[in-house]
């Protein structure tokens, strides 16, 4: 197991999230639904800080069965809740995952999503030796696909009914960073045992 590890570029922090985040993180989704909504399943107009507090028991766990590492994008001056930042369906034979983020709509334009990004993703290639980590985002996502193109994302293409939001289908982009992205050596199979 990877313990509960905390990473910084001194403007942000990555952080696992505790159960103490709960209320923060409610009123951060709540103060963004208009932006949510469209585009993760999970954000709804009735959202409860009981939904957050589930959020985090199921992330902690995942994170002790090395499933999934979610992580709140908390300010690195003040511990602010800004957002969320998540690599799950990590690959145990292929050794890729999916990287996920969001950032709460007082925030926005302030190249958060991109911190956290650049932050979790090399957190990926050096704590679980990853390969690949996978960014998609909905076709119509335009401030996600804006985020993904600024820090440098390589775009591989469009996927046909990729991603699905409540009843919708969505075509999605699909982006990636690869070690070599980051100044550092991909790990043959031996060395990723």
């Amino acid at each position: 197991m990877i313990p509960y590890t905390t990473l910084t570029d001194g403007t942000i922090t990555l952080r696992p999230f505790q159960f103490m985040d709960a209320p923060a993180m409610h009123a951060a989704v709540c103060e963004s639904l208009a932006e949510l909504k469209p585009w993760m399943s999970w954000a709804h107009d009735d959202y409860s800080q009981r939904e957050s507090f589930d959020f985090i028991t199921l992330v902690r766990a995942k994170w002790e069965e090395g499933a999934v590492y979610s992580f709140v994008i908390a300010d690195a001056h003040d511990d602010t809740f800004l957002g969320g930042c998540s690599l799950s369906h990590i690959h145990p034979v292929y050794h890729f995952c999916n990287l996920g983020y969001w950032v709460r709509s007082s925030r926005h334009g302030r190249g958060i999503a991109g911190r956290a990004a650049k932050l979790a993703a090399r957190f990926g290639f050096e704590k679980i030796k990853l390969i690949r980590v996978e960014v998609v985002v909905a076709v119509g996502n335009a401030a996600s696909l804006r985020a993904a193109e600024k820090i440098g994302l390589k775009c591989e293409g469009v996927l046909r009914n990729r991603i699905t939001v409540g009843p919708a289908i969505h075509d999605a982009v699909m982006f990636a960073f690869t070690p070599g992205d980051f100044g550092l050596r991909t790990l043959t199979g031996d060395q990723q045992r």
